[in-house]
């Protein structure tokens, strides 16, 4: 049998259309542009196979944390190690910085050996959106809001997002609900994938994340939709009446000793992406 030497390197532009490539023979719907999105936020690594990319893993960092994410192996070179090569170089990368990732069933038992623990089920909704009406206490986000939007994110995940956030605010459309003035909450939606995606959602109820979702898909019946969302937050059941059934998702996991987080009055009610958290 002849042996495949396998390098390992940067992930670049340069590897782009091959990591498209073996996002896709893993049935993930990412799209160049939505690859390019993650690698301008991150650093990656690649696994090289005769100059063909056979693995992938990003990095990528918010303040004192990192969510580690795209981990793929091609499906011809599995059980040789490579996923386990790639996690830790993106480990290693980390530094001190406390790792994040939403994983799969199978990904479980190569994070669970390296230390990663489950903090919560992530459930992914998705399908042709039903009409649904614009709350009239939701509305597009101005121009200035940016900063508010960030310092509510901040509140809601205790990480410094605000790379991603105006990443998104280039592709995306943001919307938000106001009281007294200031911003309580906000969403957005972008293209991703097969059609749109929602997300992130950050409000201090579900009621009002609900009012986010809503906005967001109004005018949007009969485009394909999708909404990452925690399990135990109120939106699972509700989204599949809106047309988005559930069709899986993934274990969010850290590697740290988990300390609960401060109640800040607001919470993530849907994901950037899986990749992003």
């Amino acid at each position: 049998m002849k042996t495949i030497d396998v390098t390992f390197s940067d992930l670049g532009i340069e590897h782009l259309d091959g990591a498209v490539a073996l996002s896709r023979q893993a049935g993930w719907p990412h799209r160049p542009e939505d690859w390019a999105l993650l690698l301008g936020l991150s650093r990656g690594f690649v696994a090289l196979a005769d100059s063909r990319v056979v693995g992938t893993v990003n990095l990528t960092p918010f303040g004192h944390a990192a969510t580690i994410n795209m981990v793929i192996v091609d499906a011809a070179m599995r059980g040789q190690g490579l996923g386990a090569r790639l996690m830790q170089l993106a480990i290693e990368a980390a530094a001190d910085r406390e790792c994040r990732l939403i994983a799969t069933e199978e990904g479980l038992p190569l994070y669970r050996k390296l230390g990663f623990r489950e903090v919560a089920v992530v459930r992914q909704h998705q399908g042709i959106a039903l009409p649904i009406e614009a709350p009239t206490d939701v509305s597009w986000a101005a121009a200035d809001s940016a900063a508010e939007i960030a310092a509510l994110d901040r509140a809601a995940t205790g990480l410094d997002r605000g790379a991603l956030l105006q990443a998104l605010q280039k592709v995306a459309l943001f919307a938000v609900i106001r009281r007294d003035g200031k911003v309580a909450g906000y969403g957005a939606i972008r293209r991703f994938g097969r059609g749109d995606v929602i997300g992130p959602v950050v409000a201090p109820d579900t009621a009002d994340a609900r009012h986010l979702v809503s906005f967001l898909l109004s005018g949007r019946a009969g485009a394909f939709v999708r909404v990452d969302t925690p399990r135990d937050l109120g939106l699972c059941d509700w989204l599949s009446g809106l047309g988005l059934k559930e069709v899986g998702g993934g274990i969010a996991m850290r590697r740290s000793d988990i300390i609960t987080q401060e109640d800040t009055g607001v919470r993530v009610y849907a994901l950037a992406s899986q990749a992003l958290g």
